[in-house]
């Protein structure tokens, strides 16, 4: 499991004969034949349309923080592309997508979204690509910016991650509190920067205004979640996330290994044959 294939083709591709990727395929033309890319889906539960609408507003902070841990694209079209996550650059080419805009409310979503598909753009609310979205299907909210990781544990430490931070923000609510809102720019600067160097190079903490070692702000968002993880019994799978920091994502572990037989003497073919091996082995032993 990875988010891109370290030297497959997307050119020798063909998308899955289904009417819904037909569609995509013939509106988006390249961009959907380019779309070799994996991500990764995590839906929580928000029964109340304006609860999950709020939440999203705020939670948009924090998504960059859960990329930087998921990194698992350093590899396209059999080259070393210098990113952590080079798959955000290929989805980003899409109409609708990146991080979300703030909304008043409820309603103010759906008149936006209703906008596309009265003007007969977009069938409904799926055709919208955000990083973090309200699910169309689903009463819940759909966090869709991180990669895929070859780690289960890894995995389930990003969803429970995800899960404890929009508990912590809906006891601020509750009592008439809420995070602090930064614009776009803002967070889309520390998206950049967990995209290029996943956690190697720090975040931008807006409140302080500089940049921050990545296990430094990691270590204050599991303090802040300290509550919410025991609500859910899932305090193990959040501390996880320091290791993960610790060792590496499955980007740094591509790219170590890649260096690695590269610097041996090995050609560049032989070692992302050997990425892909490991990235086979790590996901097998996982599971």
């Amino acid at each position: 499991a990875a988010s891109t294939h370290p030297f497959a083709r997307w050119a020798g591709q063909h998308h899955t004969d289904k009417e819904r990727y037909n569609v995509l395929a013939k509106d988006l033309q390249v961009l959907a034949r380019r779309m070799m890319i994996c991500g990764m889906h995590v839906h929580v539960g928000i029964d109340d349309d304006e609860l999950r609408i709020d939440l999203m507003n705020q939670a948009t902070y924090f998504l960059p923080h859960l990329l930087a841990l998921s990194t698992s694209s350093p590899f396209w079209q059999g080259d070393p592309t210098g990113l952590k996550c080079f798959r955000l650059s290929i989805f980003d080419d899409l109409p609708r997508t990146g991080i979300p805009e703030q909304f008043s409310g409820y309603s103010e979503y759906e008149r936006t979204v209703g906008v596309l598909v009265n003007a007969g753009i977009i069938e409904d609310a799926t055709k919208i690509w955000w990083d973090l979205r309200p699910s169309s299907r689903f009463p819940t909210l759909e966090m869709r910016i991180c990669d895929v990781s070859p780690r289960l544990e890894d995995t389930v430490t990003i969803a429970s991650l995800f899960r404890c931070i929009l508990r912590m923000l809906y006891r601020l609510r509750r009592n008439n509190q809420r995070w602090r809102h930064y614009s776009a720019f803002l967070v889309n600067e520390n998206r950049w920067r967990a995209q290029r160097y996943g956690g190697d190079e720090g975040l931008v903490d807006y409140g302080r205004g500089e940049i921050i070692p990545f296990p430094d702000l990691l270590e204050e968002l599991i303090e802040l979640i300290r509550e919410d993880a025991a609500f859910f019994d899932c305090e193990r799978e959040v501390a996880h996330a320091l290791e993960i920091v610790r060792r590496g994502t499955s980007a740094d572990r591509q790219i170590a290994l890649y260096t690695s037989l590269t610097n041996t003497g090995a050609s560049k073919e032989e070692a992302l044959k050997a990425v892909v091996d490991s990235l086979i082995e790590e996901t097998v032993q996982s599971v």
